[in-house]
């Protein structure tokens, strides 16, 4: 499996899970249906362990172009390989998306609520002040990101000698999923907390090609993306400072 793969893969599930538990609150007549915040925040958290597990061996598992961006902008990923994990990442996210109104299809066909299909796809404001909004997003990039600057693997020297290792392996995605989850319970009122350029836009693009009824708002969709990007330079350009 290539980085490009693993990039597709890993953002595919996390998508399908991540929005899979969406749909399973928000739409109507689902076992979960109204089972709240705390469901969903725990539940993308998982979801990103999910991806993490699968695409960290073999690219790194950055399932994000904020993070993605953030490390190029630090130096700590070559710029050659920016569009190619970008693709990958926008094309996973797609195929997730696909996944989840296919899954839910029949929900999506009872459901009446336009906002809460979409919502199953995108993310979209509490209350809509587009400054306010981006400044969320921004906040809430800079953390991810700034906190993934600082993630170390653990290594055990054996016998003086430095190159022996003991890893955490799968569970080496466990601190990206806590970070998630805290980002989601603190943050994520305000906006829903994209953090991911391709968690929003990908989605956003299959609800506006799926046969699901109802706007898919691109008036806010530039801040979803906005957001993120401004955050993960604002995070690379501290950490840089500070090292």
């Amino acid at each position: 499996m290539t980085p490009f793969v693993a990039e597709i893969i890993g953002t595919m599930l996390m998508i399908l899970l991540g929005n899979g538990v969406v749909a399973n609150v928000v739409l109507k007549d689902t076992k979960g249906n109204n089972s709240g915040w705390i469901v969903i925040t725990t539940a993308w958290a998982l979801a990103v362990f999910v991806g993490v597990t699968v695409a960290g061996p073999v690219s790194g598992a950055h399932l994000n172009p904020a993070v993605t961006l953030g490390l190029a902008f630090a130096g700590k990923f070559s710029w050659d390989l920016v569009p190619t994990y970008i693709a990958g990442e926008m094309i996973g996210a797609m195929l997730g998306a696909f996944l989840v109104w296919l899954f839910n299809k029949d929900h999506f066909a009872i459901t009446e609520d336009e906002g809460a299909k979409l919502a199953c796809f995108s993310t979209g404001p509490a209350i809509r002040k587009p400054i306010s909004n981006i400044i969320s997003e921004i906040i809430g990039t800079f953390v991810l990101v700034f906190v993934i600057f600082h993630f170390t693997d653990p290594n055990l020297n054996v016998h003086n000698d430095p190159s022996a290792k003991i890893g955490l392996g799968t569970i080496g995605a466990l601190p990206v999923t806590f970070l998630v989850w805290a980002i989601g319970l603190s943050l994520g009122g305000t906006t829903g907390y994209a953090i991911n350029p391709a968690r929003d836009f990908g989605p956003r693009i299959m609800h506006a090609i799926l046969p699901v009824k109802g706007s898919s708002d691109w008036g806010y969709a530039w801040i979803p993306i906005a957001g993120p990007i401004i955050g993960a330079a604002l995070a690379a350009l501290l950490h840089v400072a500070l090292s």
